[in-house]
């Protein structure tokens, strides 16, 4: 009986995660046929114009883009599902090699930009629950607004002015390295792209860690061992902090997985070569296989990280089946 339960929400939720990944492979590929011009006029620009009837033929079967819509979704994700993810022609490579040189960097940048956001939002959350309605509340929260409110374009661009035209400061103005090629350097890339970041991922968890405290903190086993004299930090951190993570826990999953394809203003302006950046090139040349591979990537990955959200759920409280 046991096993046909667990058989039973396996397959649902295999189900509802293909039926996800397919409707997004979908929706992706009739977005981008809608936006104005195909492969040839993203590749020649105005030169298009120029081109004859035969030239122009010979150009759609070297893109692919010589058969029916129908055609080439079915071609693309037939490749696809094989682990052929197309060729990104402005680049000259695969976009599997271009892919294995790009999702590296903005992994570590959604990251960093988690770990600095968990660690400001909860700190923060924390400090602005220990005394609702207090000064310090109203910092807590105001934190929370200012962090919401401020657009990461802005605060990118801004580092950036000051930075670089200030100080004559600029990192991310070198290739890219990874952790354990050059450890200083990749921190000095990492630092200010992954903390505009982190200020966006800051404020919904702040504002989720106070809520989650505040009402934890009214339950009765919390009055139970302030009665037996348990020092306050200790009940703050181990019985409080400890029954509120479910909600922080989805919040910090959401987060992570927006950081995933959300940063392409921010690693566009600090000059990292990331997804989101192969992404936005690969649209305005209109490299349709690039942008609809990475793009369920991106999917895959999101899928993955809900899965691991479900695994710590049932980590922190075994109750949840």
């Amino acid at each position: 009986m046991i096993t046909r339960l667990l058989s039973s929400v396996f397959f649902t939720r295999l189900v509802s995660v293909l039926t996800t990944l397919f409707g997004i492979s979908i929706f992706v590929f009739i977005v981008l046929r809608v936006i104005p011009g195909d492969s040839i006029t993203g590749s020649l620009g105005i030169e298009t114009g120029a081109l004859n009837p035969e030239q122009i033929a010979a150009l759609k079967v070297y893109y692919g883009i010589d058969k029916s819509l129908v055609g080439q979704y079915f071609s693309w994700m037939g490749a696809f599902l094989s682990g052929d993810f197309g060729f990104a022609y402005s680049n000259g490579v695969s976009v599997l090699e271009l892919t294995k040189s790009s999702l590296p960097v903005t992994i570590q940048l959604a990251f960093v930009g988690t770990i600095l956001g968990v660690i400001m939002g909860i700190s923060v959350g924390m400090f602005s629950a220990s005394k609702p309605g207090s000064a310090r509340d109203f910092a807590g929260q105001f934190f929370g607004l200012l962090a919401l409110a401020i657009p990461g374009f802005v605060l990118s661009t801004a580092i950036v002015t000051i930075m670089a035209n200030v100080f004559g400061y600029f990192p991310n103005g070198y290739e890219y390295m990874a952790p354990w090629e050059d450890p200083w350097m990749n921190f000095q890339q990492m630092m200010f792209p992954g903390l505009v970041l982190g200020i966006a991922v800051a404020a919904p968890v702040m504002r989720t860690t106070r809520s989650a405290l505040l009402e934890t903190v009214d339950k009765d086993f919390i009055r139970t061992a302030y009665g037996k004299g348990v020092k306050h930090k200790v009940v703050q951190f181990k019985h409080v902090l400890r029954n509120s993570l479910i909600p922080i826990v989805t919040m910090t999953g959401i987060q992570f997985g927006y950081l995933l394809g959300g940063a392409v203003i921010t690693e566009k302006i600090f000059a990292m070569t990331g997804m989101g950046r192969q992404i936005l090139d690969a649209i305005n040349k209109r490299e349709y296989a690039t942008v609809q591979s990475s793009v369920m990537i991106f999917a895959i990955m999101f899928v993955l990280i809900n899965l691991i959200t479900d695994i710590i759920y049932r980590r922190i409280d075994p109750r949840i089946k």
